[in-house]
Formats: structure tokens, sequence, C-alpha cells
């Protein structure tokens, strides 16, 4: 027996005209009516709008105005088509068909991940970010072996240099380098040097850089998070627009690829590889690009700038896949419902 799905939602007139119409060719073209309620995602909702009501036998797909004269030409093809197949013996016609008969748990989970995919993210990036937070956080309270774990943890994925890095429950929520132009002597903040004793930090290549990594801070100074200012300005732009893109229904279009790349990869390129670059002191390029390091405000907003952007150019693709698998599943559970 073919099955008839018949898009339909609350309140429709012409949907209910439709499924009168296919109840009374349920005596000719026997078929089992499968009935899916289009407000019941968004995706749905988008795809059918006020085209409902909309019928699918098979391969073959009828949109509103429906007669019944085309439905019972469609399902009578759909009909002769199933015979014919099965008649055939297609092998792969038969695996469909099996398949279609139950939800499998890797189906289970498509449909569910499909339909909650951004509030997984939403928490793989809430403790991504969170947990650089809780290491200073857990020094602050004493508990010093738990928060060099996470330190630890984290130092994989980050250079965590102190002079680098936010600090907090301290007299300052940074301490850049003198060559930064925004601390030291003539500003209001104490730099990094003055702070934690190291010295020499200005030469990528000087050993007590590894020293700067190592450094957690004090009670006077705070205690730094176990992320980067820029590490930290990406991925909560992240999270930022994932609560954006769930509160505005997913409606949100993709950013174009070149503003992606202008916006997002250019001002954190340029900030960062100029940084790099000046101060290896290349002699070729000395002169160019002199020796700079950057700001926390400067590797913040590059940093955000980047990861928003990211999020707003791959975000909505992600959802353009997830729509499709959500109709998909959607169709298949309703289908064995009706089955049962």
């Amino acid at each position: 027996m073919v099955n008839v799905t018949l898009y339909t939602r609350e309140n429709c007139h012409l949907c209910d005209e439709t499924k009168a119409d296919l109840e009374s060719l349920q005596e000719i073209y026997p078929h089992q009516l499968v009935e899916i309620d289009i407000d019941s995602d968004i995706a749905l909702s988008e795809k059918y709008g006020d085209s409902i009501p909309v019928v699918e036998v098979g391969p073959y797909v009828i949109h509103a105005p429906i007669s019944s004269k085309d439905l019972a030409m469609t399902i009578g093809a759909a009909i002769d088509r199933q015979e014919q197949l099965e008649k055939v013996g297609d092998d792969l016609y038969r695996k469909r068909a099996q398949r279609s008969q139950k939800m499998s748990g890797g189906d289970k989970f498509a449909l569910w991940f499909s339909g909650k995919y951004m509030l997984v993210f939403s928490l793989i990036l809430l403790f991504y970010i969170g947990v650089p937070v809780l290491a200073p956080t857990l020094m602050k309270v004493g508990a010093t072996m738990p928060a060099t774990i996470l330190y630890k943890m984290y130092s994989p994925l980050c250079h965590q240099f102190g002079f680098r890095s936010f600090f907090v429950f301290g007299e300052q929520p940074y301490y850049p380098l003198t060559e930064s132009g925004v601390a030291g002597e003539g500003t209001d903040l104490i730099d990094f040097e003055t702070a934690s004793g190291i010295p020499n930090l200005a030469d990528p290549t000087s050993p007590t850089r590894w020293d700067a990594r190592r450094y957690v801070g004090d009670e006077k100074v705070g205690y730094k998070m176990a992320l980067c200012e820029r590490d930290m300005a990406i991925y909560g732009a992240m999270l930022l627009f994932a609560l954006i893109f769930w509160a505005t229904g997913y409606r949100i279009k993709p950013l174009h690829w070149s503003i992606w790349l202008i916006i997002g990869v250019g001002f954190i390129g340029l900030d960062g590889f100029s940084q790099l670059i000046s101060q290896f002191e290349i002699p070729i390029l000395s002169e160019l690009l002199p020796y700079r390091e950057s700001t926390p405000f400067l590797r913040t907003f590059t940093g955000f700038l980047f990861g928003f952007t990211t999020a707003w150019f791959g975000f909505p693709y992600i959802e353009e896949s997830m729509k499709e698998t959500r109709q998909i599943y959607i169709k298949k559970s309703a289908v064995i419902q009706a089955q049962k």
C-alpha cells in the first residue's frame, strides 16, 4: 500500500477538502494517509507556508489547488510504480522499503539533533569559555590543584601568555606589555613586567616568555583566565550569535563569504600577523613594519569580529542542512506512527 502524505495545518478548509477527497478515493486507490502539521516545525512552515495543502505520493508532489482527479491520477501512478518495482525485484527499492518501516537509533538521534543542534553548540561554547573563567575562580578560593588541572587542559589550545590574557579578582582586568603603549610609565595601568616581576618579555625568542605563560597571578594582581583575550572574544562572539540566531527563529541569512573574509579574517589577520612579523624584526621588513605589540582592545575587537562573522557565515548553512534532515525524519516518523 502506498503512503500519501498530506501537509496541513489547523483551520485550513482546503486541507479538509483534500482529506475528504482522499477518503473518498480510499476504496478505489487503497493508500495509507499520513498527516503532517507544518506548524510543528519551522522548516516545514517556511517551506510550505501558504501553499498548503501539499500532497506527496512517492516521488510525486501536488500543490494546491488540488482536485479529486489530480489525486486519483497521482495515487494511481504511484501504485503502478510500486507494483512495477516489486515485480522487477529492485534490491535498492526493497532495502529502502525495509528501512522505512522503523526508526532506528541513528534515525531518532538524527531527528533529535537536527532540532536541538543549536542548543548543543551553545552549551559546548558556554562550557568552552566558562572553564577558563572557572580556573581563576578556583584559584581565588584556594582550590589550587583543580585550577592547575584546568590551566593545563587548555594549554595546548592557547599560548596563555599572561600579558595577553584577562585577569579577574585583581587590581586590573589586564596587564599588557609596556611595548603596547597602554601600560607602564605615563599611563594609568601597571604593565605586566612590573606586576609579575618577569623581565625581557618583548623579545619573542626570550626564554622568560615561558615564565609568562606559566604565570597565573596572585592575590593582588588577580588570576588570569585559561584562554587569552582574543580566544575569549572569538568564542564569546560565536556564542552570542548562536543565541541571536536561535532567538530569531534561525531566519538570519548566511553572511556573504567576501564580507567574512574581509571583516572576519582580514582584521584579525592584520592585527595578529603584523604583530608576529614585526617582533621578529626581519631586516627587510623592519622599516616598513616597526615593532608593535597589540593592545587588549584590538585583540578583543578583532577576535569578536572573527568569531561573530564566522558564526554568521557558518550557522545558517548548518541550519539549511538540518532543515532537510528534520523534514526527512519528521515524515518518516509520521509514516511509521500512521502504520501502527
